[in-house]
């Protein structure tokens, strides 16, 4: 997914849409049922006029999602200062989001297509300025963490129904500049985040501190749902796969078992209950592996597509991808603590130091789709990680040498290298990962790619515990708490360094050229739209 992402920023790099969300859908108008052309010819929605409105709700709600992701870690020390929330729970209020999303993506996509993506969508927004609402007004740090947990849950339905409405609502002729839109939105999302997140922290609004930051999605929900109701054209699939709830339940409760122990076992003292949690995580995992079988076998609806693992590309692309969001989670989470704690900035300067990474990633994006990835292929993607842990070297180079008093201008050069490798990943890795998949996976494929990257923030957000926090210590002295910050995030930058080296070993597995996805065994099967999947 970018999620975001990434996401220029976490979880949010990619962005696709539900599988079946593609010419085989019936989009349905008030009162009138549009027929499906034959099956050899690809059915086109009739232009709505009111299309471009649609347009822009459903953007609106999924900038919202992009930026929220972004705006809560540049509050994250204010949150910890006033809430008085502990390490754990600081983890929580970002990886409980990330989870709950990864763990509903697949399931909400096909709930959009059996039970309609206009009124998925409606719920999803209604359910997130819901959660929004209490994030806002949370009593204390444990109402916060299940609030945003909760607003996982909702993006999870919003999200997915985004780009499958587009596809049931605008010809295919159309499409391009829509997507082009989409991205524009992305690459917004992930500067103006962080720098909204600050701004609403700063002018501590009403006294609120940081509780602005969850508000502001109020009027922006109410108004995308009183709006959406109204124009969006309901649309369905007519031959949605059927839900796995049982995958997701173990799915959920395996990544549980692995991330609870991590992010409390360093406060607890590593208490033998955490480490068979932990190895109980596995059984589960296994449990999940044989279920997912029987399930294909039985009604060909598994929630992860087990034979896709054949394909060696598409293998080495998921941990890719699951190994790239471990990374992420780490950095930024960490990068915000050593800013804002460590150095002792305020949200606004933090907020601006992260500008030049952002513009780095969308500038590198661009050019590696358009122009390096056609002519170089794989290597394009290997350059990337090697690049970014350049990046990252030379930031711990630079935090070790100017300590306490580094300024930001001095942060710019190994952002912007940061920057630059991370978009030579982000924008092409889909497509490579994808390149190998048969086209009547496709769909199930790039659901579960953005479910993973998901699925590795959360974990490298819980690893923060082990990598960064652990090096701090329980309780330093005041005169230590900001040289402490500053080794620990030296300390977790050769963690990040090291993860993208693997990251590069990994990609000698991709294809050298991304190609279409083929369909079976044609490899020169006529050309059609893509299957996408959030």
């Amino acid at each position: 997914m970018t999620h975001g992402d990434d996401n220029t920023f976490p979880g949010r790099a990619t962005a696709s849409i539900s599988g079946s969300a593609t010419g085989r859908d019936k989009p349905q108008t008030t009162g009138t049922r549009v027929t499906t052309p034959a099956p050899t010819a690809l059915p086109e929605p009739i232009p709505d006029r009111t299309r471009w409105l649609a347009l822009a709700i459903v953007m609106t709600a999924a900038f919202m999602d992009l930026v929220d992701v972004t705006i809560v870690n540049i509050a994250i020390p204010s949150i910890q200062r006033t809430a008085h929330a502990s390490v754990s729970q600081i983890q929580w209020i970002t990886a409980g989001y990330a989870l709950a999303f990864a763990a509903g993506l697949i399931t909400g996509g096909r709930l959009g297509d059996i039970h309609g993506r206009k009124r998925l969508f409606l719920i999803g927004v209604g359910g997130f300025t819901l959660a929004s609402a209490l994030c806002g007004f949370a009593a204390n740090p444990e109402m916060l963490v299940a609030s945003r947990i909760l607003q996982g849950g909702m993006a999870a339905m919003m999200v997915p129904q985004v780009l499958s409405i587009v596809h049931a609502t605008f010809p295919a002729h159309e499409r391009g500049k829509v997507f082009g839109l989409f991205g524009a939105i992305v690459g917004l999302g992930a500067v103006s985040g962080p720098l909204l997140g600050a701004l609403l922290t700063e002018w501590n609004l009403f006294g609120l501190e940081w509780r602005p930051i969850f508000l502001i999605n109020l009027p922006v929900g109410v108004l995308a749902w009183i709006l959406g109701r109204r124009f969006i054209t309901e649309s369905k699939a007519p031959k949605a796969l059927k839900l796995d709830l049982v995958g997701v339940a173990l799915v959920s409760l395996g990544l549980l078992m692995l991330l609870y122990p991590l992010t409390r076992g360093r406060e607890l003292g590593w208490p033998l209950w955490g480490y068979l949690c932990m190895a109980g995580a596995l059984v589960v995992f296994a449990a999940l592996v044989s279920y997912e079988k029987r399930k294909a076998a039985r009604d060909g609806s598994p929630l992860i597509e087990l034979s896709l693992f054949r394909v060696k590309s598409f293998a080495a692309g998921i941990a890719v991808q699951t190994v790239f969001g471990v990374a992420l989670g780490i950095f930024f989470l960490v990068w915000t603590l050593y800013m804002q704690i460590g150095l002792g900035w305020r949200p606004l300067r933090a907020g601006l130091t992260g500008v030049p990474f952002s513009l780095a990633v969308s500038t590198a994006a661009g050019m590696s789709v358009q122009k390096l990835v056609p002519r170089f292929g794989r290597k394009v993607l290997q350059a990337g990680a090697l690049v970014m842990a350049v990046g990252v070297l030379l930031y711990l180079w630079e935090a070790h040498r100017y300590g306490l008093g580094i300024a930001s201008w001095q942060m710019a050069l190994p952002l912007v290298v940061m920057g630059a490798g991370m978009g030579l990943i982000v924008a092409p890795l889909t497509d490579a990962v994808l390149s190998e998949v048969p086209r009547e996976h496709a769909g199930s494929a790039s659901g579960l790619i953005n479910t993973v990257q998901q699925m590795g923030n959360a974990l490298g957000l819980g690893l923060v515990s082990v990598v960064f926090f652990g090096e701090i210590g329980d309780r330093p002295a005041p005169a230590q708490v900001d040289p402490a910050f500053v080794h620990a995030f030296q300390h977790a930058l050769w963690w990040v360094a090291g993860i993208m080296g693997a990251i590069f070993l990994l990609m000698s597995a991709l294809p050298k050229r991304p190609a279409q996805q083929v369909d079976g065994a044609e490899a020169k099967a006529p050309a059609r739209e893509p299957e996408l999947a959030y």
